[in-house]
């Protein structure tokens, strides 16, 4: 019970207010206009940005975090360097918000430890072109940062989960390690990445702390547009325009974890046959 209370006080309350103020005005009237207003100017360009971002950092951190997780997995279970990395990726994926934009903000910010060193000693200007730590680009190397350890908790019960029965009845009957992973272990650990992707997708998209820390000007994807709209000074009333966008973002991650349990749901079944 007292979880339940907890829950519904601060996650269906909160959902609830979201979804009833979407469809208002500022006289509490019913009105369409806030979800027709997402998909229009500045706010569906917020959309793209914040969808391409999150797919892009979720495709980077699925990739090279599997690439990790498999040279562990291939490892001693009981090694060092297993429990050094699992032991590293659980601190590095929660390693978000302020002080992580203040880690890249001090390494290679303008006037960051790197970028200092390379401007002074080798003559290089990280920023000769832009400002891009503030941009996409600086969004996707700070969100990679906790994408890849995230990837390899999420992805290392599912190598692990390959028997080596399977390796050795494959070879027994002629296969070869093509026809392993081509017939056994792709079909098996397929959906398994596919939801860690999907969940690195969610994760990325719902993040906030660490854009809002970084980017100080401008509002390039939603977590900063709603608090634009829920927080603004320069233009009153628009609270739930903000609403509205929480909501479309609820309904984003919902599909993505959605497709995830079905995934989830199909590699268990492969599992326990």
């Amino acid at each position: 019970m007292p979880f339940l209370a907890f829950a519904g006080t601060f996650l269906v309350y909160p959902t609830v207010l979201v979804l009833v103020g979407a469809f208002q005005d500022s006289d509490g009237a019913f009105t369409l206009e806030n979800i027709t207003t997402l998909f229009t100017g500045v706010v569906f360009d917020a959309f793209l940005l914040s969808i391409e971002l999150s797919a892009l950092t979720a495709l980077i951190g699925a990739v090279f975090g599997a690439l990790l997780t498999w040279a562990i997995a291939v490892g001693n279970p009981d090694g060092m360097l297993r429990r050094t990395v699992v032991a590293g990726s659980g601190v590095l994926a929660q390693f978000g918000g302020v002080p992580l934009a203040f880690a890249f903000l001090a390494t290679v910010g303008f006037e960051g430890l790197v970028t200092k060193f390379l401007r002074d000693n080798a003559g290089i200007d990280l920023f000769a072109g832009s400002a891009w730590l503030f941009e996409l680009p600086g969004l996707t190397l700070v969100y990679t940062f906790f994408q890849i350890p995230l990837m390899v908790i999420v992805f290392l019960p599912a190598l692990d989960g390959l028997r080596p029965q399977w390796r050795e009845a494959n070879a027994s009957l002629g296969g070869t390690s093509w026809t392993y992973w081509r017939h056994v272990g792709g079909p098996i650990l397929t959906p398994p990445f596919l939801g860690a992707l999907l969940l690195l997708f969610a994760n990325a998209f719902s993040a906030y702390a660490t854009a809002a820390a970084l980017v100080s000007q401008g509002s390039p994807i939603v977590p900063l547009q709603i608090r634009g709209f829920l927080t603004g000074e320069v233009v009153l009333g628009q609270e739930n325009l903000g609403k509205a966008l929480g909501l479309g973002m609820v309904v984003v991650v919902t599909i993505a974890m959605g497709v995830n349990v079905l995934l989830q749901k199909r590699v268990a079944k492969w599992v326990r046959r």
